[in-house]
């Protein structure tokens, strides 16, 4: 018997080193670490239990046979992260590259469909260079199966991916369709086709770093929802990550123990410029909402004219969509327009209440909006809101004009609760481009054209420059003090913790993709 156990731990050993302690150290002075390193640091001391150690290729081309190693380039398996049980698996780079071979996908499915059948999160450490060429059209159908998986998990329990080093070619998909990608700075790459390919077919010299590196796709593309300095940060940023969200889509996120006390907050009347005209950071009104330290942004260097994110209202998980004045005047525009529909469909996946801070004038003007789809962009901001079914609260801070009052969470598409600041003008558009277009003919045929502009445009925003037109119309339920709008959505979010909505029985809408 002692014979035996002996052989055990022999492979046991032999499946702990990976493609071998020179590779280990290779990946270390990368500034990355192996793949049991990554589980160790992300999940809860002593919970990972492993499945699939032992699991070799079956590949015998080009000599594949006489060149195993135990686990074949990624560990998977489950355990806890603060206490919660989770699936995973962590591809590890020093055998054939991370490469994903016959094996090495069924393993990755094998978590996918425990992960599913249990309800519980699924994270992915990715670090691969894609396919395994020796295995041709074996390890492409390989991708095809996490794919589908993917597909099949998406809304049903939280799919994480974080991007430890190289992932290229099909690779990048099955990343793509999970909810959340984190990527490290300088150590990790994702492209579809590499810059050698680039430079071949397109003849641009482009290094790896350019093409798909963090500060790329976190700018640029909008592929990452987080560039991290480092493996560790970014496996921190997985941890508070998964701690807003629930297990699975039956379940709703965890509440904190919260003691309430006096929720007024008399530092927002002071924050709302005198000028309407005139910039502030959004941030600074969710961060004196919300619980204190609780704001976590996502894509933040991504369209920046709307800040998304988690945070926790007297203790209760809550998604924020917020235009942001300080860039670009808080405008809708493609990219925005995308980036939040995204999240919003991501929370009502999840069971996540939505709070909406609305400070919007319309949508970006100009040929380049136009050309590159704002119509079928700015509607699945409108279809995201309009089919979710959690519940959802908009509190107008100041503008909110045209088609852009309509979709960012209006009464009119299914708000439950929207509240304005009495510094809110809710209109068609500005009071000095509408005072042009209704007043043209008197303008133009005034003594001093000017004054005249100047004495409509007044007229004009004395009438619909406020909040007040919408509230007796029923539009905005409340006109509030800026001071109690913690205290308002505290309550309100609570009395809305119960909401059941029926929505006719169909197979799937059809969002404008």
């Amino acid at each position: 018997m002692k014979n035996k156990i002996d052989i055990l731990q022999t492979k046991i050993q032999q499946a702990h080193l990976g493609g071998g302690e020179a590779r280990i150290e290779a990946q270390h002075k990368k500034g990355k670490l192996s793949a049991r390193e990554r589980l160790h640091f992300l999940l809860d001391e002593n919970s990972f239990e492993e499945i699939g150690m032992l699991v070799t290729h079956r590949s015998t081309d080009f000599g594949m046979e006489r060149e195993k190693y135990p686990g074949d380039g990624v560990v998977t398996g489950y355990g806890t992260i603060a206490g919660r049980l989770v699936y995973v698996f962590s591809q590890d780079f020093t055998v054939f590259g991370g490469s994903l071979s016959e094996t090495h996908a069924e393993k990755i499915c094998k978590v996918m469909e425990m992960a599913l059948k249990n309800g519980a999160p699924l994270i992915g450490l990715n670090d691969s260079g894609g396919a395994r060429i020796q295995e041709g059209v074996v390890s492409l159908g390989g991708y095809a199966d996490i794919f589908y998986r993917n597909v099949q998990a998406s809304g049903v329990i939280p799919q994480l991916s974080a991007i430890m080093g190289p992932c290229a070619g099909g690779a990048v998909y099955s990343p793509a369709i999970t909810d959340f990608i984190l990527m490290v700075e300088n150590t990790s790459y994702m492209f579809v086709t590499g810059p050698n390919v680039v430079k071949t077919v397109t003849h641009e010299i482009v290094t790896s770093e350019e093409l798909g590196g963090a500060s790329t796709h976190a700018t640029k593309s909008g592929v990452t929802h987080f560039a991290c300095i480092n493996e560790l940060e970014a496996i921190n940023h997985l941890k508070k990550l998964l701690s807003y969200m629930p297990q699975n889509c039956e379940e709703i996120p965890s509440q904190l123990p919260y003691s309430s006390s006096d929720e007024s907050r008399p530092s927002l009347s002071l924050l709302m410029p005198e000028n309407a005209n005139q910039p502030y950071d959004v941030r600074s009104i969710i961060e004196e909402i919300a619980d204190v330290g609780s704001f976590l942004e996502v894509h933040k260097d991504y369209a920046e004219n709307i800040v998304v994110g988690f945070s926790r209202l007297a203790g209760r998980s809550i998604g924020i969509v917020a235009n942001q004045p300080a860039y670009l005047a808080g405008v809708l525009d493609n990219h925005a327009s995308v980036k939040a529909a995204r999240f919003v469909r991501f929370c009502d996946c999840f069971n996540i209440p939505l709070l909406v801070l609305e400070d919007v004038p319309g949508f970006l003007p100009g040929t380049d909006q136009e050309w590159n789809g704002i119509i079928t962009n700015g509607a699945k901001l409108l279809y995201a809101f309009c089919e979710a079914t959690v519940p959802r609260i908009t509190v107008i801070t100041r503008k909110a004009y045209g088609g852009a009052y309509d979709v960012m969470n209006s009464k009119h598409i299914g708000a439950d609760m929207n509240y304005a600041w009495p510094t809110a003008e809710i209109a068609v558009m500005g009071a000095k481009g509408a005072a042009e277009i209704i007043f043209k003919k008197e303008i133009s045929s005034a003594e001093h054209p000017e004054e005249k502009w100047q004495e409509k445009e007044k007229m004009y925003s004395d009438i619909f420059a406020n909040p007040y037109r919408a509230a007796e119309r029923g539009f905005v339920d409340e006109v509030i003090d800026p001071t109690q709008t913690r205290t308002k959505l505290i309550k309100a979010f609570k009395m809305l913790e119960n909401k059941v909505v029926n929505a006719p029985r169909k197979k799937h809408g059809n969002i404008p993709l």
